[in-house]
């Protein structure tokens, strides 16, 4: 009863904390899937320089850790002259994560949009772009859904690597209460059904969108 009284007194804290972690995501997914439709199409561009210079940018962004680009970003930056604060890092260095990996989840929907509709569009007279626009990318993007939404959830969970850079989100508020209370795992295992409330949601809402996809390939 002790510790249910506890989690009662941390909610609120915790709750602001959960909040920042669902900003951050949102706007790391905002910045990022953008970047990683960009590094998907010039890697599949049939310029030699364009195709392998985002085929580098994806393989250094996908071989770095996460934290590894935190903290240059953190601290890199401002070396750099460039001014900015740890919540504008961290969603840089999480947006950057985003479009590295989401690259290839891009790319691979791209590739599994069925010949026969390009060779449609260019029967039509559509231009390159057009057919990219109209035909390509919708498609594309509707078959990646699924496995972007569970990307989603991972970017989720990695917020928590910004409490390194002083971000108060979930994971920092927990270990600022359990510094004050020394009850690090009665307010660990609430910030733990905090993460749980979230992504297992969610992870339904994965499987559905997987399963209306299917039905819709059919």
């Amino acid at each position: 009863m002790e510790m249910l009284s506890n989690w009662i007194d941390w909610t609120p804290q915790l709750w602001k904390g959960l909040k920042v972690s669902l900003q951050l995501t949102g706007l790391a997914l905002l910045f990022g899937l953008p970047l990683g439709l960009v590094l998907a199409l010039a890697s599949s561009a049939k310029q030699r320089l364009l195709r392998y210079l985002a085929i580098a940018m994806v393989e250094i962004g996908r071989g770095a850790p996460a934290l590894v680009v935190l903290q240059m970003v953190y601290y890199g930056l401002p070396s750099a002259g460039i001014s900015a604060g740890a919540f504008t890092s961290g969603v840089v260095a999480l947006a950057l994560t985003t479009g590295a990996y989401t690259s290839e989840i891009l790319r691979a929907g791209l590739n599994a949009v069925p010949h026969r509709e390009v060779e449609a569009g260019q029967a039509l007279g559509m231009t390159h772009a057009d057919i990219l626009r109209y035909v390509v990318i919708p498609q594309g993007v509707l078959y990646a859904v699924p496995a972007l939404m569970g990307f989603a959830i991972l970017i989720f969970q990695l917020t928590s690597l910004t409490f390194t850079i002083a971000i108060p989100e979930l994971l920092a508020r927990s270990y600022r209460v359990g510094a004050a209370t020394y009850l690090y795992l009665d307010v660990l295992t609430l910030a733990g059904l905090m993460y749980l409330a979230v992504t297992i949601p969610f992870g339904w809402l994965v499987a559905f969108a997987e399963r209306r996809l299917s039905l819709h390939l059919k």
